[in-house]
């Protein structure tokens, strides 16, 4: 069962949801391609609430970030876990009991920077959490084990968490087809049916574990 990832369960009340997909003509790139501007735009679009979204969405903000360009044809642009926005230093709690299966920090402009992924022996499934603080790097190992709603790590700032405005990229993977301590967060148009199989939706997730809400 997954247990919640925050202090608090996610709500109505409490959070919104975010669309940063290429519909979103109010998104424009002066906004997402300089890191205050897009900072203080989430802090609008958030008050004081958390934000939600992101599974398979189109985004066109990895535009801004060499990282995710291959060619005109195959640029990855849909986003392969769900971002929940939140202050930098909001903890986040394990949401299924899991051992640390490897962790590292994933440099370079919209990477994940600080990253941790967890293996659940109980669902055989992986989880990965990206964007997270420095200092939580030098407080894991591989082999720990976490148990559901246990502290695992701290939401990073944008100097640390790879040039994004505040967020944890949580992404499940069933497959981690060798990767370590890292995990493709988005891919092209081409591949999507293949990763949405191996990705399955964070959400849609644990609403057929008849779980808590995250």
């Amino acid at each position: 069962m997954i247990n919640r990832l925050f202090y608090e369960p996610l709500t109505p009340e409490n959070s919104i949801t975010l669309d940063l997909s290429a519909k979103n003509k109010e998104l424009k790139r002066r906004i997402y391609s300089k890191i205050d501007a897009f900072c203080a735009y989430m802090e609008e679009k958030l008050g004081a609430k958390y934000g939600v979204g992101g599974y398979l969405e189109h985004r066109v903000i990895y535009e801004a970030h060499e990282n995710f360009a291959t060619n005109a044809d195959d640029f990855r642009n849909i986003h392969l876990g769900v971002d929940l926005w939140a202050p930098a230093g909001t903890p986040v709690f394990a949401p299924l009991a899991g051992i640390v299966h490897s962790y590292q920090v994933n440099r370079g402009s919209g990477n994940y920077g600080p990253t941790i992924i967890l293996y659940h022996p109980a669902e055989n499934i992986y989880s990965l959490y990206g964007h997270l603080g420095m200092e939580d790097m030098a407080e894991i190992d591989e082999g720990m084990t976490f148990d559901a709603g246990e502290l695992l790590c701290h939401l990073g700032n944008s100097d640390e968490n790879g040039g994004w405005p505040p967020h944890l990229h949580f992404q499940l993977i069933r497959d981690l087809q060798g990767f370590h301590g890292d995990y493709p967060g988005v891919c092209s148009k081409r591949d999507v049916a293949f990763y949405a199989e191996n990705c399955p939706d964070p959400l849609g997730f644990s609403a057929s574990a008849n779980s808590a809400p995250l």
